[in-house]
This record gives structure tokens, sequence and C-alpha cells, in this order.
């Protein structure tokens, strides 16, 4: 049995219609049809099929924990209300109305108590208090009551309160210098300041302090026609105008690259959409603090003739749902192993209204992620270097800045410290260690590498976590050479959201005095602006000659003199402008205004522009503009 209990003001329901399994009622409808009460204690129920086993177990139960919240809350009257929507397994219609009736005995001799019908349709009003016990749920099962309301749920986390932390900077030299995140003042310390990065992290992440609320990035996504927000939508979804929509591509592109080319993964996709009554799909679902969106559907297997029972289930929130169920299928050998998984799919969270911050953070947003299966720690630390180095090799491709921050528990940290060293050495960065007495998570290992945005702010991008016990929990194994089933090491990464990308490389773009994109993602990357309509074919030949070379080129053959339209290409930060009028036109040397060296002219005959271009951008994914190359012929997004 599922109870749904909550302390209300006031309580109205009205029935509407009945169904074909309606109990009879001597009551008359039309004239009994409003009913009130003030001040209830009422308790949503649902029985279950599991229930006929025992009924009067799990009636004397429930009755028992209803009881015991009614006791403490002292009501004016219980009203028992039959809910069909807490569960897809109901117990056959004469189970129900016996086990309610039954259920509303038990209580009558404590509290006065109103029973609504089973099996109509009703309507209902209700206003809850806003006392701390005022909402709660229970399921009564034959082995006992579960309290599990949200407030009463314990994370991991709680469980584990008595795990210690100590925090001390590792730089790559192997120098340790102890760090107390308590005490704002180390912010002066003369050894954060020679770590600049990580110190805005560490200012950030554990005192709060930036420079500014609101990250510029948040007006230039829409100024820059990338990114706005959809009032059409929830909060945290966003449009993507095309040039945003080429920016999001691109570095799809590179991160579907990095995963199939570099690394080797197979690639896989999996469902959107969850059911949340599975114990390992709930169980990760609360390690999130159930930031997830629910999704109600028809149960279309109900055998309750006209009851339309409604099954919960989550946009999913993380990458491991499908590729764990589908590896808990699949026979894995050591030989085969490490075996690398990559997909990159929508996720959701259910972030709160004041988190929402521009591409920073949403709550609809496009995760690449690898899982990596490996045969033991050792392959495990293993592939998890191979990862970091990947990882670092991007982010220092994309010019963002960032800094290292790795939580390890204690026994791991002493055996796996020198190749921590290591990785800090190849990334040539220190890192803030948060080393934990004891296993806290299912990782015994993880870093993220958080990127720095223009007002000192942080977020994370990419993270890597060596992952010890969940093949365990959820029956991810291989067939050892001794021919038993044994337990995977998973290493879980990503590269990290592609919208957060985009968020830092708007905010590093603003970071300069000139802002500008790098030039595999400007989606123009070059401007010619003729000189009057006289010049306007050669204009053409010049962009079909770049455009055959894969660059991105338009022209600005809009009615604007010569001075606005570069001024319109420096507001859209295009990377270079090419002018073309009758000295170009003869010459055949271009005279090119190159945003990348402080907007200062060059004068390149086109082989050679073409050349530095693609040197440029040489090993980055290309794809083609996708707005009209005529710049007369685009609308206009933002006004």
């Amino acid at each position: 049995m599922r109870l749904l209990i909550i302390h209300a003001d006031d309580f109205t329901y009205s029935l509407t219609g009945k169904t074909p399994v309606a109990e009879e009622i001597n009551l008359n409808p039309e004239k009994e049809n409003l009913n009130s009460f003030k001040e209830p204690l009422v308790v949503f129920c649902t029985v279950e099929k599991a229930d006929a086993k025992n009924t009067a177990d799990i009636v004397k139960q429930a009755s028992d924990e209803i009881k015991g919240i009614a006791d403490k809350l002292k009501p004016a009257t219980l009203i028992l209300y039959p809910y069909a929507h807490l569960s897809n397994s109901l117990a056959e219609p004469g189970l129900a109305v016996s086990a309610l009736e039954a259920l509303k005995d038990s209580l009558g001799r404590f509290y006065e108590v109103y029973r609504a019908p089973f099996g109509w349709y009703k309507s209902f009003k209700i206003s809850c208090k806003g006392h701390p016990l005022s909402e709660s749920s229970r399921h009564i099962t034959s082995e006992g009551s579960f309290e599990t309301s949200t407030s009463a749920r314990k994370t991991r986390e709680d469980a584990v309160k008595d795990v210690e932390s100590e925090f001390f900077i590792l730089n790559y030299d192997g120098t340790e210098a102890k760090i107390d995140l308590k005490d704002e003042k180390i912010l002066d310390d003369n050894m954060l300041k020679n770590f600049p990065s990580l110190k805005k992290v560490i200012a950030y992440e554990e005192f709060k302090i930036k420079e500014g609320e609101t990250p510029p990035s948040v007006a230039a996504m829409r100024r820059l026609e990338i990114a706005d927000h959809e009032e059409n939508s929830d909060s945290g979804h966003l449009r993507f105008y095309p040039k945003g929509t080429l920016l999001f591509k691109l570095l799809s592109d590179w991160a579907e690259d990095i995963a199939l080319n570099r690394l080797r993964c197979m690639e896989i996709e999996t469902p959107l959409i969850y059911n949340w009554n599975k114990p390992e799909i709930k169980g990760q679902g609360e390690s999130f603090h159930e930031r997830h969106y629910s999704v109600l559907v028809p149960d279309e297997k109900s055998d309750t003739g006209g009851f339309a029972p409604l099954k919960e289930f989550v946009l999913r929130f993380a990458g491991d749902f499908g590729l764990f169920s589908m590896l808990k299928d699949a026979k894995m050998s050591y030989k085969q192993l490490p075996l690398r998984f990559y997909e990159i799919s929508k996720s959701f969270r259910y972030e709160k209204s004041g988190e929402l911050s521009g591409l920073r953070r949403l709550r609809g947003f496009t995760m690449p992620d690898i899982h990596s299966f490996c045969l033991n720690i050792g392959e495990g630390f293993n592939e998890y270097q191979t990862l970091y180095k990947t990882y670092a090799d991007l982010a220092e491709g994309t010019g963002i800045e960032y800094a290292v921050v790795f939580r390890i528990v204690k026994e791991y940290y002493v055996k796996y410290k020198d190749k921590i060293i290591e990785l800090l050495r190849y990334s040539k960065k220190p890192a803030l260690i948060e080393v934990l007495s004891k296993m806290k998570h299912y990782w015994a290992l993880k870093h993220e590498f958080q990127g720095v945005d223009s007002v000192n702010g942080s977020c994370q991008l990419s993270t890597v976590q060596l992952d010890v016990e969940d093949a365990k929990r959820y029956g991810l194994n291989f067939t050892a050479e001794t021919g038993e089933k044994t337990g995977c090491i998973i290493c879980h990464s990503s590269i990290g959201a592609i919208e957060r990308w985009m968020y830092l490389l708007i905010e590093e773009a603003l970071k300069k005095n000139i802002p500008v994109f790098p030039l595999w993602l400007s989606p123009t990357q070059v401007r010619i602006i003729p000189v009057s309509d006289k010049f306007a074919d050669f204009a053409v030949k010049l962009k079909e000659n770049l455009s055959e070379s894969d660059i991105r080129v338009d022209i600005d053959d809009r009615d604007f003199s010569l001075g606005k339209k570069i001024m319109f290409a420096e507001e859209e930060w295009v990377p270079y402008i090419a002018v073309a009028g009758g000295k170009e036109a003869e010459s055949g040397v271009l005279s090119i205004r190159d945003r990348y060296n402080e907007r200062k002219n060059f004068n390149f005959i086109t082989a050679d522009f073409i050349k530095k271009i693609k040197s440029a951008t040489e090993g980055m994914p290309f794809r083609k503009l996708i707005l009209p190359d005529m710049l007369s012929k685009r609308p206009i997004f933002v006004g």
C-alpha cells in the first residue's frame, strides 16, 4: 500500500462520474456532490496487488503510520482518499475497497474518519500547510513500512558523515601545501598568488567570490544571435539561432571525433525516458537530490477497468541508465577489456530557477559521455590517465582558462600519488586535492577541470571518475580467465556539456580587448566587403574560391557605407575582413583586417590567405555556413 499524507488548511472534492468499477454509495452525488473539510489530514491511498498476500498486516501497519502522524498534528478529521496514481501495480477493486474500509475502521477508534468513495472520477482542491510535517509518504509492504518523503530520504553522503576530508595544493613539481578552506585569508597566501586560475576557482567555489552577478555572455549570446531564452518552454531551455546551431554542431563534431577516432569508442544511443519505479533508477536519482523531470504516462497494461493509473517516468539526468542496462545483458570477456562506449544525448535536471544562468547552467543540456569498462584497478587507472591527458589536450586547444580539482580516497592517493603528479606535470597545472579518509561515493578517485569565466566564476567542464562499486550494484560483469563472473572497474567521463563549452568560449572571448572565437568555431571566418556594386562580381568569385577550400565566407552586399559594414563585421566578431575594390581586383592582393592581430591590415595573395586559414584550423571539424552567404538575404533574429 502506498500513502501520500498531507496536512491541509482546506480540502474540497466533488464527484464527476462513475468508472466501471465504482462502488455503490448511499449518497446521491447530485445532492451531496461537494465535500469540504477544514484542517484535515488527507491520506491519498493506493492499494497494491502485493497487499493481497497479507492484507490484515498491511492495514495494521498503515493504520499505525497514519495514527503516528495524526497524534503529532491533531487534525480535525482524517480523510482516506482512494488514489490510483501512486503505483502501477493496483489491487483488484474488491480487495482495495475492503482494505480501505478496514483502514477506516482501525483509525475510527481514535479519530473521526471520512472515506471518499472508490472508483469514482473526482476533482479536488487542497491547500497544504507549510510546516515540516505537512507532507510525507509511506510505502507499506509485508517487510515493513518505508518512509519515502523527500525530507526523510538520506543520500549516501548523509549516511557517511564520519568521512573526514583534508585539503592541500599539489603542484606539478610534487610539492604539497596544506590549505584551510574555512579561512578566507588563504586567498592572500603567496602560494595561491602563483596559481591565479586555481585561486579564482577556490574563491568562487568555497567563498562565493566573483566580480559580477550576471556573466556578460548572457547578453552576448543574444546580441550575437547565438542563443536566447524560449518563452514557450520551461525555464532553462534555450533556442539556438543558426549561428548558435553551427557552433553547437561543430563542438558536437569535435566531441565525436575525440570519442570515435582518437579514443576508438563504440557509439550507442539509448532512450531519454526511464521508469522511476526501477530501484536502480530511483537510487541514482536520489543521489542527484531528485533534481529530475517527472513524466506521468498512462499504464496501458492496467487491468483496472475504467481507471487510467499513471506510471511515473523520469527524463534522463545522467548517461548511465541505458548503457548499464545494455551491458547487463551483454557477454563480456577479460580478453575484450578495456571497452569504451560513447553517447551524446540530451540530459535533463530540474535545477532551481535561481541557479539558471544563460548557457552556463540549464535544465536541458547535451552531454557527450564516455564510459570505459576495465579489467582491474590497474587497468582502470591506466584508462583514467589516458582520459585525463585527452581532456587536458582539448582544454588547452580551445584556450579556455581552467583549473584542476582532484577528490580521492586516502588509500588511493597514497598508492597513486606519483601518477597524479605525472598527470599534473602533463597539463602543467597545480591541483586542489581533497583527500577523503574513506569511501564516500561509488568512486575512489575523480577530478574536474573547472572552467573560469570573465567574472571569475567557475563551472565544471571535463571530468573523469574511477568507479569501484557500480559494477557490483548493477551486475556489470565479465568472464574472467578462471571462468568466473567478475565486476568491471568503470571510468565514467565526459568532455563536458556542449552548452557549457559554448558559454566558456564566449566568456573567454570577452576577457580580451578584442573578443573573437577560435577560427574553427567562428560562424563566419571571412567577411568580404565590396567597396561598391561595381565590384560585386569580383567579391562573388573571391567567395567561391575561398568556399571551395572549406572556408566559411559571406559577403556584405547591403546598402550601407564601407565604414558601417566594417563596424557590423566587428560587432559580429568576424575574424577576417577582406575589402574588395579596384586595387584588389587589379593586383590580386587582398587587404585583410585581422582580428587576431589587433585589427591590423595585412596583404595576402588569395592562395597564401587560404593556406593561413587552413593551417590555423588543421585537424579541427568543419561545417559549411548555414546562413545565406549574402547578408541581404538573412533574417534579423534579434532586433
